[in-house]
């Protein structure tokens, strides 16, 4: 059973939605917190709210000399959870370059930049907490989903890559894979979004995970029953299916 008191963890991509929420459930149980993402006046906002003690400092992770100043100003934590995340729901039929473009650079690559810094901190300590979000659409290529579905899937694999590296050490890693949670980017979406959670009520399935020892956790549990069971379809079932 981890411990929060006097711990000091770095929620990076948590101006809003889900790591906002979890910063919220990371303060009441006794972590400092710090969060971090571009807007400034958002993140002043979310510090003041939090109940316990908490800090903001902002980071672009698709730059690297901001990851790398953020980090050092941050300095040594015992937890890093990384939520930063955007979306744009096209095919590749309407293939937006731009956009395709961010998600890669936002969403795995800026994981990346991030793990840069802290990760050889924690393997010099030997101790640490790392938390990645990817998404169940990582789990197996979607229709309509240029761009997101293929970072989620390089984040989920990034982070089996490190758990097999680390498991042994002190560092502690975990991966959630949430469905559909209603954010400012599940509002793009124009279809019916099957088990929409609440930010709130997702950042409550992430922090019981993160609770745990166990590597990955993948909810709703139902509806990711739908994903991962997909991989084990033939490619000429599959496609049918999904497509």
């Amino acid at each position: 059973m981890r411990t929060w008191q006097g711990k000091r963890y770095w929620l990076v991509g948590a101006s809003d939605g889900l790591g906002a929420a979890l910063a919220h459930k990371l303060s009441r149980a006794g972590a400092e917190v710090i969060v971090s993402a571009r807007s400034e006046d958002k993140l002043a906002a979310l510090v003041a709210d939090l109940p316990g003690k908490a800090s903001f400092q902002t980071i672009d992770v698709a730059d690297n000399d901001s990851v790398v100043a953020a980090s050092a100003a941050v300095g040594d934590v015992d937890g890093v959870v990384f939520l930063a995340g955007v979306y744009w729901p096209f095919g590749a039929k309407n293939w937006n370059a731009d956009q395709a473009n961010a998600m890669a650079d936002i969403n795995f690559t800026g994981l990346m930049r991030v793990m840069g810094q802290v990760v050889p901190q924690m393997v010099a300590r030997d101790a640490g907490h790392i938390v990645i979000t990817s998404s169940l659409t990582g789990f197996r290529g979607l229709p309509g989903s240029i761009g997101y579905t293929a970072s989620k899937a390089g984040t989920m694999s990034l982070a089996e890559c490190m758990y097999a590296d680390l498991r042994k050490t002190g560092v502690d890693v975990q991966v959630v894979n949430p469905g559909f949670i209603k954010t400012q980017l599940t509002e793009k979406n124009d279809f019916k979004m099957p088990f929409l959670m609440e930010a709130d009520q997702a950042a409550g399935e992430v922090f019981e995970h993160m609770v745990t020892d166990k590597f990955k956790k993948s909810f709703p549990f139902g509806f990711s029953l739908v994903f991962r069971l997909s991989q084990f379809l033939p490619d000429w079932l599959y496609f049918r299916i999904f497509s």
